[in-house]
């Protein structure tokens, strides 16, 4: 074996994810549908999921074309490379929603055999999606890294992959905000004003919202911090180590060990003696981060001794580097538990200041949001400093020490397949529980959907916190690289006025994104089938600010203010923007959690005055989590793949 083998384990590791997600759709797919009544409420679904994808599509595709134009200006590899990554990344999401829709009702018909078949089904249909989104993102990425590197120069390789990611970080943009705003539109909010007669109507919208919204959101979110890593990982190498260094293909071993590590975990996701449900789910991830850390380590081993690698690391300390991401991923999922959960102090004080009314509750839910965001820097900060002083960044050797902050990134998203499945799972039996109570199937079927979308509906805060703190890291690693893109060394002096500006500028960015992103929250209609393709065409004309601005600012602040200035716009960017992700992520889901601690019986239960309370406050919540604090994430990194591609004009 030999270092160019790297390159092909890569590209059999995320073909195996792949395979084994098309397996899982097949195992779903034999399984019954259920009785006539299922089934057409299944349609129902399945019509405006496939109404809002088309819209989604269209306008993606008019917007992608015009862009891809754009980009031959930086090469053809780099135009390539944008639409290759666009087509990964749609093609993931559509395959992903496919499965899922289908797997709805299988799910509440699988209830009738029990909790533990339920839960199989429901997991099946994540697991389907997450091994999908993790095996394109690698597969696209190590196929188009060997193509560039073999037909092309080191230019080419280096803007082929810029507009691999920036292909994904555009389709995670649209699916964020578009599918946030339809999933509000079409779910939650239709549910809470259509009324009793209504109910069928509700259920159904909120069936899709959660699919086509959320689900369709989060796997690009995971697709586009995956590439994103390894891109950045991949530059670094190259800008550290030279570019004909074996060290490039690093990360592409440590994504393939990582990803093969979550086929083996998933495997462990079943119902135990105890019948916890969140806790079958959770051991999933801990069976891939054991596996992970056993493949890393012999991987590092086996890649130091190599006779054409520079000795730049001892075996513990570049297993360690990489390793910091599977630890930071699970102090994520304990510190979002933490902010989110019934069971926890954040959520229990919006459930009593909800005694107070709507109003109490509202800021007893923004005071969590702010407070959450303590231990969750803390976190992502620790997870920085930790591989950059086991990469000597501490000791004279910064490029290590960046190469080593890029390696820990790359596997804290390659755990993205085992996260999108839990998530998927929680669509799944959201989905399945509305359709067994819309169905009025068996009080033992709805009771044991009831479980199923409650250990999902605890999970999901969980899964958007680790998607937060990945492309948090992720785009630490991206500056890393746009500050190496120079011959002389970036520097930003804050005294400075023209960093400063910058710096203001780039802080002002989430703001003004976010506001926009809240905006557009309940100023369409939700409905399904036709109907969406008005509720999709008032959220893409929102959408078009969220992709036109962070794609224009960059090259304003630097064809105008020259390198230091966007630098400083980066800086500010990512600090406002990932305290205002944090806070929006975690405070939404204590307040989704407050609402159902008081559900469960507290205060009066669902009859009481603190429950309208609480539902005002979920519907706050629900627009900070799921249209406004989950699209920072990529309009972040979106303005750090404009700020790389085009440093080459600033220097």
């Amino acid at each position: 074996m030999n270092v160019s083998n790297i390159a092909t384990f890569a590209l059999a590791s995320g073909a195996a994810g792949i395979v084994c997600a098309l397996l899982n759709a097949g195992g779903i797919l034999r399984k019954s549908a259920g009785s006539p009544d299922i089934q057409a409420l299944t349609r129902a679904i399945q019509d405006g999921t496939r109404a809002f994808m088309k819209r989604q599509y269209v306008a993606l595709a008019v917007v992608g074309s015009l862009l891809a134009l754009a980009l031959t200006k930086f090469g053809a590899w780099t135009a390539n490379g944008f639409i290759a990554g666009v087509v990964a990344s749609a093609l993931a999401g559509y395959i992903g929603l496919a499965i899922s829709v289908r797997a709805d009702a299988r799910t509440a018909d699988a209830a009738s055999a029990g909790l533990g078949a339920a839960l199989s089904m429901a997991f099946r249909s994540g697991t389907a999606t997450g091994l999908l989104v993790a095996g394109l993102a690698l597969s696209t990425v190590a196929g188009y890294y060997v193509l560039t590197l073999s037909l092309g120069t080191p230019d080419d390789v280096h803007g082929g992959l810029l507009g691999l990611a920036l292909g994904g970080s555009l389709m995670s943009v649209f699916a964020r905000t578009v599918g946030g705003v339809w999933a509000k539109a079409a779910g939650g909010y239709a549910g809470d004003l259509v009324g009793r007669e209504a109910k069928e109507a509700a259920a159904i919208g909120g069936c899709v919202g959660a699919t086509a919204g959320h689900a369709a959101g989060t796997a690009a979110d995971v697709f586009e911090t995956f590439t994103v890593a390894l891109v950045a990982a991949v530059l670094l190498a190259r800008s550290v180590f030279g570019a004909d260094s074996p060290w490039a293909e690093f990360p592409l071993l440590v994504a393939g060990l990582v990803l093969a590590a979550s086929l083996g975990g998933a495997c462990f996701v079943r119902l135990g003696k105890s019948r916890y449900l969140v806790g079958a789910l959770y051991r999933g991830v801990v069976v891939t981060v054991i596996l992970a850390g056993v493949g890393l380590y012999y991987g590092s081993e086996w890649f130091l001794g190599l006779p054409a690698v520079q000795p730049a690391f001892s075996v513990l300390n570049l297993f360690s580097a990489a390793c910091t991401g599977l630890v930071l991923a699970g102090l994520n999922i304990v510190a979002a538990e933490y902010h989110t959960s019934k069971s926890f102090g954040f959520a229990k004080r919006i459930a009593a200041a909800s005694r107070g009314g709507p109003a109490t509750n509202v800021v007893a839910g923004l005071a969590a949001g702010l407070k959450s965001t303590g231990w969750s820097i803390a976190i992502l900060c620790a997870a920085f400093v930790s591989p950059y002083s086991l990469g000597g960044g501490f000791s004279g050797h910064e490029g290590t020490g960046l190469f080593a902050v890029g390696l820990a990134a790359v596997a804290m998203a390659s755990l993205g397949g085992v996260m999108v499945a839990i998530d998927g799972y929680g669509i799944a039996a959201q989905a399945a529980h509305g359709i067994a109570e819309t169905a009025g199937l068996p009080d033992e079927v709805r009771q044991a959907t009831a479980s199923l979308d409650a250990a999902g509906q605890a999970t999901r805060p969980v899964v958007q916190g680790y998607a937060v703190g990945a492309g948090g890291l992720a785009m630490l690693a991206l500056f890393a690289e746009y500050s190496r893109c120079f011959s002389v060394p970036l520097a930003l002096n804050l005294s400075d006025p023209v960093v400063l500006t910058g710096l203001f500028a780039g802080g002002l960015m989430p703001y003004l994104l976010g506001s926009v992103s809240l905006g557009a929250v309940g100023s369409v209609s939700g409905e399904t089938g036709k109907g969406a393709n008005a509720t999709v065409r008032g959220a893409f004309k929102r959408a078009l600010i969220l992709v036109l601005v962070p794609l224009a600012v960059p090259l304003l602040v630097g064809l105008g203010g020259g390198r230091e200035a966007l630098g400083g716009m980066l800086v500010g960017a990512i600090v406002t923007g990932l305290f205002q992700a944090f806070a929006m992520s975690s405070g939404g889901g204590a307040w989704d959690s407050a609402r159902r601690y008081i559900e469960d019986g507290m205060y009066g239960g669902s009859e009481s005055e603190a429950h309208r309370a609480a539902l005002t406050g979920d519907r706050v919540g629900s627009a900070c989590k799921e249209a406004a604090g989950s699209a920072l994430n990529p309009l972040i990194k979106l303005m750090g793949l404009v700020s790389v591609l085009i440093a080459p004009l600033l220097a």
